[in-house]
């Protein structure tokens, strides 16, 4: 015949290492563990300190919002706050943006130098 017999290996020899699947797995591991440390850990933390810095708000305080608007908390609502941004002859333009919009506090007396 031209086909050769083709005979199936022995079960013993496929199972050797007990550990072989989960040393598999080691790296995949280490990978999600140093992704955790540098990259999810402080991000939630940040997140966490913006969320603080937005509760506490309160009228008088200096902001400046993600667009670059600067200026001084007029009234402080549940979702919204009232932002004074220049002084006109009729008195101050006062802006409405929402609480999440603001990115930072400034220390007193920032916007008199601007």
């Amino acid at each position: 015949m031209l086909i050769s017999n083709a005979y199936a290996q022995t079960a013993g020899a496929a199972s050797q290492d007990p550990t072989g699947g989960l040393m598999g797995f080691l790296p995949l591991i280490l990978m999600f563990v140093v992704a955790w440390f540098l990259m999810i850990r402080p991000q939630m933390k940040k997140a966490k300190e913006q969320q603080k810095m937005i509760s506490e708000l309160q009228k008088g305080d200096e902001i400046i919002t993600q667009g670059g608007i600067a200026g001084r908390i007029a009234k402080v609502g549940e979702n919204y706050l009232s932002v004074e941004v220049a002084e006109a002859k009729d008195g101050p333009v006062v802006m409405s943006i929402q609480k999440n919009a603001v990115s930072a506090l400034l220390p007193k007396g920032t916007l008199k130098n601007l």
